[in-house]
């Protein structure tokens, strides 16, 4: 069977995105700080794109009658900054303090030698001190270090201890068997038979890994190094002051009714140690001030800061919604290089400079197009859930995707894309824009809650409970369906383990 090679000619419609758009959708969905990178790689690859300066404005060059209707359009593209396209805040840019008239000394003599000095007539203000610069340097080293951690911290100390080649190896053993916790991960007889492998010709003995741990137990943080948890009270009770008052009792309750205090059994505790309910009282106190975690007092993780995308703010009795002015540069095209344009003429210097125009167009036009976006998205969000921004969670409304894309006549997608990773700064927060929408649950009357309001009464009801008799889930579900909200025990207990708040038995508490 022979196969010939034919042409077909065919008719059809489809569906494509330009690079306008994608460009467009990309820049919606970055967050802001995303946003300032691909700005400012922009800003580094587009010699057309510039940052607009406010006192820039009279220092664009005239242009020659070939590029006059080029300019009138792309003026027209970048007379508005973009990032001020969708926002509608007053800007107080105040300018620097230069000295006054009043500032300058009148008692300057009219006849000074040439070889006079400002210093030897008058007293110049003092220089910064060194222990500013000291102090700014320093300040300048605690902001771009990397986080101390743990393993660094007790490293520190370890150098600082004198101890013999031999005790340094285990101390250095049992510190890479300690996690982030504080705790020592691995039994101590497992230590010392790794250890003894490399000590063949002189054998280690258990005793001094003990002794060695024993010393490390005295580092800082108090309760590190601990095997487990009622070594670590221990370690920081045997840390305190003698005279500490009730030490004697805590010791006795940690050493031989730490599973009593776990389980909240504070009769049968009460009843074995033989100690008052007020005496009791005043040694679990002090047994609740120690550090069950002490790692975590030095082994933190770097904080992650939120800039907010949109501002609200109450201004005489209404809502104002506001794009937040510093998260983007305003930018614009540079009017020099667009004056280097020639319409007529064809060169490879003209095309790349025509197409660099026309990407720094599409690329405000792609901004503008996102400022307005996320404006009308959050206006859109504030004008329904105004009861959470007077009256806090408990008045938040049920709110979908949906809701909102009918309302501003966009797709679903679209406000999924403007919500993620975009923050509201409110008079209660800063809160994501995917915070404000939830689910709903039917009420008695055949109205809608929202989900996060019926976790706000969860939590307002446990925060006013009796400590000696915490509310169950059931007993919490009852309470919500006498003010009309219908909702299960097992959605109670949903809605409460996602608010890390422990169950009724572990809320328990000794009053």
């Amino acid at each position: 069977m022979v196969m010939k090679a034919s042409l077909q000619l065919k008719m059809g419609q489809s569906l494509t995105m330009t690079p306008q758009l994608q460009q467009a959708i990309r820049l919606l969905q970055l967050s802001t700080l995303d946003l300032q990178q691909e700005i400012q790689q922009a800003l580094e690859s587009n010699p057309m794109l510039e940052t607009s300066e406010d006192d820039d404005q009279s220092d664009t060059p005239d242009t020659d009658d070939d590029t006059r209707d080029e300019h009138k359009d792309r003026d027209s593209d970048h007379d508005e900054p973009a990032t001020e396209a969708a926002s509608d805040w007053d800007e107080n840019e105040n300018g620097p303090d230069w000295a006054s008239e009043n500032d300058i000394p009148d008692n300057i003599p009219d006849d000074l030698p040439v070889d006079t000095a400002w210093d030897d007539i008058y007293q110049s203000a003092p220089a910064p001190a060194s222990k500013g610069d000291d102090e700014n340097e320093s300040d300048f080293e605690t902001r771009n270090s990397p986080a101390e951690t743990l393993q660094d911290h007790l490293e520190w100390q370890l150098n600082l201890t004198p101890m013999s080649e031999r005790d340094q190896a285990i101390a250095h053993a049992l510190m890479d068997a300690v996690d982030e916790r504080g705790y020592l991960t691995s039994p101590i007889e497992e230590i010392h038979s790794g250890l003894q492998d490399e000590t063949e010709e002189d054998p280690l003995e258990l005793d001094e890994v003990e002794a060695v741990l024993h010393r490390l137990q005295h580092f800082d943080p108090p309760g590190v190094f601990a095997r487990d948890l009622q070594e670590c009270l221990l370690i920081q009770l045997n840390q305190l002051p003698p005279d500490t008052p009730w030490l004697r009792q805590a010791r006795l309750v940690v050493t031989q009714f730490l599973h009593l205090l776990g389980n909240r059994d504070y009769a049968q505790l009460l009843r074995r140690s033989r100690l008052k309910e007020d005496q009791l009282r005043e040694v679990l106190a002090l047994i609740t001030s120690l550090n069950p975690r002490p790692g975590d007092v030095v082994d933190r993780a770097e904080p992650d800061y939120v800039i907010p995308d949109v501002i609200v703010r109450k201004h005489e009795g209404r809502w104002r919604v506001e794009l937040n002015p510093e998260i983007a540069p305003r930018i614009r095209v540079n009017a020099s290089y667009a004056s280097l344009i020639r319409r007529a003429d064809s060169s490879a210097d003209n095309t790349y400079l025509r197409d660099q125009l026309q990407e720094a167009k599409w690329f405000i036009k792609s901004l503008q197009s996102r400022n307005e976006t996320l404006l009308k998205v959050a206006t859109r969000i504030v004008e329904h859930q105004q009861g959470f921004l007077d009256q806090g969670e408990e008045a938040m409304k049920p709110l979908i995707l949906s809701d909102i894309a009918q309302a501003v006549e966009m797709h679903e997608s679209t406000i999924s894309r403007v919500t993620t990773q975009k923050y509201m700064h409110t008079p209660r927060g800063i809160f994501e824009l995917k915070y404000f929408f939830s689910s709903h649950v039917s009420t008695a009357e055949g109205g809608e809650c929202s989900s996060t309001a019926i976790r706000a009464m969860i939590k307002k009801l446990i925060s006013e409970e009796t400590p000696k008799k915490p509310l169950s889930d059931s007993k919490i579900a009852a309470m919500l369906g006498e003010q009309g909200i219908n909702v299960a025990r097992r959605t109670v207990a949903k809605y409460r383990e996602a608010m890390h708040i422990p169950p009724s038995n572990e809320r328990k508490r000794l009053v």
